[in-house]
C-alpha cells in the first residue's frame, strides 16, 4: 500500500496516526525524503453489508467475515518534486495506492504526477480527502477538481472509491482502513509461498558498522538468513534480517518490509530482487551515467565538476535528478557519486578534480572538514534538497559570472600596505561603482571578500567603470588579490 500525493497534503501525518508514532515531527523541513515501509495489524469485526449500503462499489462488494486481524504494509513516498522517481517506485511496488488530497488545497502538481504514475503502472487506487477538520476545507471543490484530472469518484460520475478523513484527529481513518481491505479482497491479492523469494528494493544506505543496509518489500516466497540474494546490478548473501521496527528475525513472509544486510554492492531503488539458498547469481552492473552538460549550452561557459554524496540510494537518485534538471541550463559534470558520509578521500578527489562537494542528508568527518577548509573547497550540505538547489544555483552564478558584474584582474602593482592593494583589471560585465563590496574568486574558488576604496581610469578618479573598460582599483581585503583573480559583485 503506497501513500502518494502533493507535498504537505498529510501523507506522513496519516501514517503517523495509523502507526500511533510521530515520524512527521522528525522529518527535515516537514517533508518525507526517503521511502519508508511500515506494517500494521488491523483488527476486524463482523460487519453487515446492509450497514455499508450505498457507500460505493467496494463497500457493496463486502461480505460478512469473522473477527480477525489482518496486516497492511504501507509505503510512505516523498511529495517534493525532486523525488519523482522515488514516487514512481512507490507506485510500482504497491498493490494498492492511497492518493491523498488535502481539502483545503485541492489538486496540485504532485497530485497530477502521482496519478500519472498510478495510471502508468495500472495500480488500483483509493482517494483519501484529507484535512476535513480545517476551517477552510472545501470538500466539494476538491471532488470537482479531481474530476477535472480524470478522477471520477463514486457518486460523482465514476467508480473510484474515496474516504473523507482528518489525519490529525483520526476522523474517517478506520473507515479508510476498512476500505483498503475491501479493495484488497476485490483485487484477490495472493502470493506464492513456495519457490525463490522475490520482491522490490525500496532503499539503500551505508552504515559504518554494518555496511550496506538495504530496504525491501517481499512479494513472494520466504526471505531467510543464508540465502543468496541479487538484483540486475547487485548481489550478496543475507547475513542479517530485520523487520521494519529494526528487530532481528530469521525469516520474513510476503508483504513484509525487510532490512537486509549482506549485499556486496548497492542495488538501485526500484529493482527486483531474487533470493534463495541454491540460486546462482549472475549480474551485469549497469553503467550509471550522471548528468553532464547539454550540447546546446554556450561552450564559453565552463563545465562545473561535482561530487555527490547522500545517506542512501534513494536520496542519491533524487540528488542526481536535481543535478540533471539544473544541468539543462548550466553545464554540470558529476565526477563521483556514492552513498555514505564524506571522508578525506572525497575531499582529495574534489581538490584534484576542482569539484564542488554536495552532501544530501549526510555528514563530513573531521579529516574531510579540515581539508575542505584548508583547500577552500566549495562544500554544500543540507538535509533539505530544495535548500541544496537554491545554494547550488547561487554558486553556479558565481563560478560562471555570465550575469554577475565582474572584474578580471590583469595586474597587481607594488606591495600591499596592510589590507590595501593596488590592482588593475578589465570590466567583464559592468557597471562597477566606487565603494562597492566584492567577492574574490581564484581558480573557481572563493578566496575572500573586499571593498573598492578608490576607482580610477587614465589616472583619474571615476564614479563607475563600464563593460569592456580597464580600470585601476585601490582595494581593501584580508586575502590576497592575484593576476587572474575575479572580483564578483553580487548586488
Amino acid at each position: 500500500m503506497a501513500i502518494m500525493g502533493h507535498v504537505d497534503h498529510g501523507k506522513t501525518t496519516l501514517l503517523d496516526y495509523i502507526r500511533k508514532t510521530n515520524v512527521a515531527g522528525r522529518e527535515a523541513g516537514g517533508i518525507t525524503q526517503s521511502i519508508g515501509a511500515y506494517e500494521i495489524e488491523v483488527p476486524q469485526e463482523p460487519k453487515s453489508r446492509e450497514s455499508e449500503a450505498n457507500r460505493g462499489i467496494l463497500r457493496q462488494a463486502q461480505d460478512d467475515f469473522a473477527s480477525t486481524t489482518r496486516k497492511i504494509t504501507f509505503i510512505d513516498t516523498p511529495g517534493h518534486e525532486a523525488f519523482a522517481k522515488m514516487r514512481e517506485h512507490g507506485a510500482t511496488v504497491a498493490d494498492i495506492v492511497i492518493l491523498v488530497v488535502a481539502s483545503d488545497d485541492s489538486v496540485k502538481p504532485q497530485t497530477k504526477e502521482a496519478l500519472e504514475h498510478i495510471l502508468k503502472t495500472k495500480t488500483p487506487y483509493i482517494v483519501a480527502i484529507n484535512k476535513i477538520d480545517k476551517a477552510n476545507a472545501n470538500i466539494e471543490k476538491t471532488k470537482q477538481d479531481l474530476g477535472q484530472i480524470g478522477v471520477y469518484l463514486e457518486g460523482y460520475g465514476g467508480n473510484i472509491s474515496y474516504q473523507e478523513i482528518s489525519a490529525k484527529t483520526g476522523e474517517g481513518v478506520n473507515a479508510l482502513l476498512d476500505l483498503i481491505l475491501l479493495a484488497a479482497d476485490l483485487e484477490n491479492l495472493t502470493y506464492e509461498e513456495e519457490g525463490n523469494a522475490t520482491g522490490i528494493i525500496t532503499s539503500c544506505y551505508l552504515d559504518q558498522r554494518r555496511g550496506l543496509v538495504v530496504g525491501a518489500i517481499l512479494k513472494n516466497g520466504k526471505l531467510e538468513i543464508g540465502q543468496n540474494i541479487g538484483t540486475a546490478t547487485a548481489k550478496g548473501k543475507i547475513k542479517s534480517l530485520e523487520n521494519f521496527l529494526g528487530k532481528k528475525t530469521t525469516e520474513l513472509i510476503p508483504s513484509a518490509p525487510a532490512l537486509i544486510i549482506g549485499f556486496l554492492n548497492a542495488p538501485l531503488i526500484g529493482e527486483k530482487f531474487t533470493a534463495g539458498k541454491n540460486i546462482i547469481l549472475e549480474h551485469n552492473p549497469k553503467l550509471r551515467i550522471y548528468p553532464n552538460a547539454s550540447k546546446n549550452i554556450d561552450e564559453k561557459i565552463k563545465i562545473i565538476n561535482l561530487i555527490l554524496k547522500a545517506d542512501e540510494a534513494g536520496s542519491l537518485e533524487a540528488l542526481e535528478d536535481l543535478i540533471g534538471k539544473i544541468s539543462k541550463e548550466t553545464p554540470l559534470k558529476t565526477i563521483d557519486s556514492s552513498i555514505g558520509n564524506i571522508y578525506e578521500n572525497d575531499a582529495k578527489t574534489a581538490e584534484s578534480g576542482n569539484a564542488i562537494i554536495i552532501g544530501f542528508r549526510t555528514k563530513a568527518d573531521s579529516a574531510a572538514l579540515n581539508m575542505i577548509q584548508a583547500k577552500k573547497i566549495i562544500f554544500l550540505s543540507s538535509p533539505i534538497i530544495y535548500e541544496l538547489e537554491k545554494e547550488l544555483k547561487i554558486i553556479i552564478k558565481k563560478l560562471n559570472p555570465k550575469e554577475l558584474r565582474t572584474i578580471e584582474i590583469l595586474a597587481v602593482f607594488g606591495k600591499p600596505k596592510g589590507k590595501e592593494k593596488v590592482v588593475g583589471g578589465k570590466i567583464i560585465l559592468g557597471p562597477i561603482k566606487n565603494q562597492e563590496n566584492f567577492e574574490i574568486w581564484h581558480s573557481d574558488k572563493l578566496i575572500g571578500k573586499g571593498k573598492i576604496l578608490n576607482l580610477q581610469s587614465g589616472r583619474k578618479d571615476i564614479a563607475q567603470a563600464e563593460t569592456g573598460q580597464e580600470a585601476g582599483l585601490l582595494a581593501e581585503s584580508e586575502e590576497p588579490i592575484k593576476a587572474g583573480s575575479k572580483l564578483i559583485f553580487n548586488s
